[in-house]
């Protein structure tokens, strides 16, 4: 390593002078110029000392005198710092295989704040929708904060980065919290990873939001019109009695959902199963069901992924586990909800 934590340097595209705070690896440093701690590549930097030395003067100029009407006015210094939004940054940690060639071991995973504005978060990460990471604190306006590392081959496991924020300055202009989420997929990632090689960047990141959001203003309906008019008024309150009955056991078979499965295309058939599957989970949170199972068989397991991938993605869904089942065998899959 041509650098040692504590060493003095220059960032070469910006000709900024920094101090080596950390090593990363063979071929990445943690810089801190003015405060401002990012990673470096060591062939982006070098040592301060030959351009302070051409810049000094062996014999300096004779200053000229001037006089009190020819000074400058102090100008206030520019403090204003243009706002980038909250963003998710990972930074690839690369060592060398057997054949000499870089390849990625993990990744440290940065929460980035280049918003004003400070906030609380609550972060979770879920592997293949069961929980993996979770932590709550708080990330001051333009400020980064370091969550973990990942190794590299959790990718496969299509992580999802959960995060719900809230301003830690109460301001009733501004929602009272705001969710946003990040799935990768490993080919993306690759990519994103030789983009950045070949532009000589050490990150890749995620906008997670720009601005917190302004809270939603509710509008007031008037009901005595709708009313008047012979529509049914119900109160929030009693609209659970309306829904249709929850059902805490859901059989996905085609001959249940349907009288004509037979003329049916394959296409037709599975997107029937899979609206039936999303009313139910709607109408079982909407009732407060705990939990429910879907029954979808064993068959070629199509119909078994296509479930799986929504509930990965799908809001209010906390787990959900397959696997042998007495009742029905590898057939079915337990589904829990969070509220």
């Amino acid at each position: 390593m041509k650098f040692q934590i504590g060493d003095k340097v220059l960032v070469r595209h910006s000709e900024e002078e920094g101090e080596v705070v950390d090593i990363i690896n063979s071929k990445m440093v943690m810089v801190d110029v003015r405060g401002v701690k990012f990673p470096a590549y060591a062939d982006q930097l070098d040592f301060p000392y030959f351009k302070q030395f051409t810049e000094k003067k062996l014999f300096p100029e004779k200053k000229q005198k001037k006089f009190i009407d020819q000074l400058p006015r102090d100008k206030k210094p520019d403090t204003t710092r243009k706002e980038t939004g909250m963003w998710l940054t990972f930074l690839p940690v690369f060592d060398s295989d057997e054949f000499g060639d870089d390849v990625v071991e993990s990744l440290k995973v940065h929460l980035v704040n280049g918003n004003s504005a400070g906030y609380r978060f609550n972060y979770k990460l879920q592997y293949l929708g069961k929980q993996g990471f979770e932590l709550g604190n708080e990330v001051l306006g333009f400020q980064d904060f370091y969550l973990h590392d990942i190794p590299f081959e959790n990718l496969n496991d299509s992580p999802v980065f959960e995060f719900d924020f809230i301003p830690l300055v109460a301001d009733k202009k501004l929602a009272d919290h705001f969710e946003s989420s990040v799935k990768l997929k490993p080919k993306q990632v690759f990519t994103r990873i030789e983009d950045i090689k070949k532009k000589g960047e050490a990150t890749f990141s995620y906008k997670l939001f720009d601005q917190f959001p302004v809270r939603a203003v509710e509008e007031k309906m008037e009901f005595a019109p709708l009313s008047a008019a012979g529509y049914k008024i119900y109160e929030a309150s009693k609209a659970r009695q309306h829904l249709e009955q929850a059902r805490y056991e859901v059989d996905l078979h085609i001959e249940k959902l349907s009288d004509n499965w037979k003329n049916m295309s394959n296409f037709e058939i599975l997107t029937l199963q899979l609206a039936t599957l999303e009313k139910y989970i709607d109408i079982n949170m909407a009732h407060r069901l705990p939990s429910m199972i879907v029954i979808h068989g064993v068959g070629t397991g199509k119909l078994r992924d296509e479930i799986h991938e929504i509930l990965r993605i799908k809001r209010g869904i906390k787990s959900f586990i397959h696997q042998y089942d007495p009742r029905y065998g590898y057939g079915a899959t337990e589904i829990y909800f969070q509220y």
